[in-house]
């Protein structure tokens, strides 16, 4: 009977030892997120020339989108883009919106807006 309880104990200690070994370390991580997060790290590394492409063309562009901003005040004053047979696109403004405002003054060549 003795090897059978012997078997019996090692048999139930080894989920234990690898349970122990799977089990959350000091720092917080456990196997998974610690897997996670240098997939996401990786990731961002990869990505990292892109996004700051895509962060510099839309530094180049802010001054454009401002001004096409300054002229349309709120979205929902307008309704969906209507696309003409001859390629045009309209966008016109829904009945009963409030005026839209003011044009900007153009500025003088050379000057510069404040």
């Amino acid at each position: 009977m003795r090897p059978l309880v012997l078997a019996l104990a090692v048999v139930l200690a080894a989920p234990v030892a690898r349970a122990e070994e799977l089990a959350p370390r000091d720092d917080g991580f456990d196997l998974m997120e610690e897997g996670a997060k240098l997939l996401f790290e990786g990731i961002m590394r990869e990505m990292a020339p892109a996004l700051d492409d895509m962060a510099q063309t839309l530094r180049e562009a802010e001054p454009v989108l401002r001004s096409i901003l300054a002229l349309v005040d709120d979205l929902g004053n307008y309704q969906g883009p209507e696309r003409l047979p001859n390629g045009d696109i309209l966008i016109r403004r829904k009945p009963g919106a409030p005026p839209p405002p003011p044009l900007p003054l153009p500025s003088a060549p050379g000057e510069i807006e404040l």
